[in-house]
C-alpha cells in the first residue's frame, strides 16, 4: 500500500483509465472523467465480490436519480479489474446508468494512494474501498473504509456520500413491489413509480413467489404490494396517496 494517501483539497492524479462501450475499449484520461464536472466516485476491490456485489454497488444504484436530480454529473464505480469484467458486472447488476471504469494496472489507484495487496484472497494487488465527491477535478470529501478482515462498509456507501452532499433533502427512494403479469393494478403502481423517477424493482406471482410468501411479508393477499425504502405502502390506492402525499409536503 503507497503511504501517499489522497486527501480533501488534493488534485485528483492523472491517469489513464479504460471503459468498455458499445463492445469497443475506449482509454480515458482521467482529466476528461473530472475536470469542468461534478462527479461521485466510488471504488472497491473487485467486480463480482461479496461486498461489492451485495452492498455497494446496489447502493449507488438505488441513490443514482437523488444524486443526477441533485446536480451530480456522473457516479463513477472504478476497480482494479480489465474493462471486460467491469462491463459484465455492470449488466449483472442492472447499473446501466453509473460508468463502471477499469483500472487494469493500478496506475490511477497507486497514485491515490489506495493500492493495497488482498494476496492472501487470491486477487493480488487491489483498490481499498472508498467513496469521494469531485469538484472540478479536486477532491471536495473521501470517505476510506478501515483495512479490516470483515472488508466494511461503513463510510464508503451510498447512503452516508448522499447525506453529505444533501444532508437536508429527502431523496426519490427506491420501492419494492410484489407483483402480477397482466394486473392492471400492477400496471397502475409500476407507472406511478416510474411518472415519480423512483427506482425500483419487482418481483412476479409465479417467478419464485407464491401467495403464501406475499402474505408472509406484507400480511396482504393482493396485488400489488409495494414498498417504499423498507415501508409497506400498500397498493396502487395506497401508493397514489402516499406519493400525493410527499408531493404536497416536499412543495411545502
Amino acid at each position: 500500500m503507497s503511504d501517499r494517501v489522497a486527501h480533501a483539497g488534493m488534485r485528483v492524479p492523472c491517469a489513464e483509465l479504460i471503459e468498455l462501450r458499445d463492445g469497443l475499449v475506449e482509454h480515458v484520461a482521467s482529466t476528461v472523467l473530472f475536470d469542468g464536472r461534478r462527479v461521485v466516485l466510488f471504488a472497491l476491490p473487485g467486480a463480482f465480490t461479496p461486498t461489492c456485489s451485495t452492498a455497494h454497488v446496489p447502493g449507488y444504484v438505488a441513490r443514482l436519480n437523488d444524486f443526477r436530480d441533485t446536480g451530480i454529473d456522473d457516479v463513477i464505480c472504478l476497480a482494479v479489474n480489465d474493462p471486460y469484467v467491469m462491463n459484465a458486472w455492470q449488466r449483472s447488476e442492472r447499473a446501466q446508468g453509473i460508468r463502471f471504469v477499469a483500472d487494469p494496472e493500478a496506475t490511477f489507484t497507486c497514485a491515490m494512494g489506495m493500492s493495497v495487496s488482498y494476496s492472501e484472497k487470491g486477487l493480488g494487488l487491489r483498490s481499498r474501498r472508498y467513496s469521494m465527491l469531485i469538484d472540478d477535478g479536486t477532491i471536495e470529501s473521501i470517505f476510506i473504509e478501515e483495512l479490516r478482515p470483515d472488508d466494511p462498509l461503513e463510510v464508503s456507501d451510498a447512503d452516508t456520500m448522499w447525506r453529505h452532499w444533501r444532508p437536508n433533502q429527502q431523496g426519490r427512494g427506491s420501492a419494492f413491489m410484489f407483483a402480477r403479469h397482466g394486473c392492471a393494478y400492477c400496471a397502475r403502481a409500476e407507472e406511478l413509480l416510474q411518472r415519480h423517477g423512483i427506482v425500483h424493482d419487482a418481483m412476479y406471482l409465479g417467478d419464485e413467489l407464491t401467495m403464501v410468501g406475499v402474505r408472509a411479508a406484507t400480511g396482504a393477499t393482493t396485488l400489488p404490494q409495494v414498498f417504499i425504502e423498507g415501508k409497506l405502502i400498500g397498493g396502487a390506492e395506497q401508493l397514489a396517496e402516499y406519493l400525493s402525499e410527499r408531493a404536497r409536503a416536499l412543495k411545502a
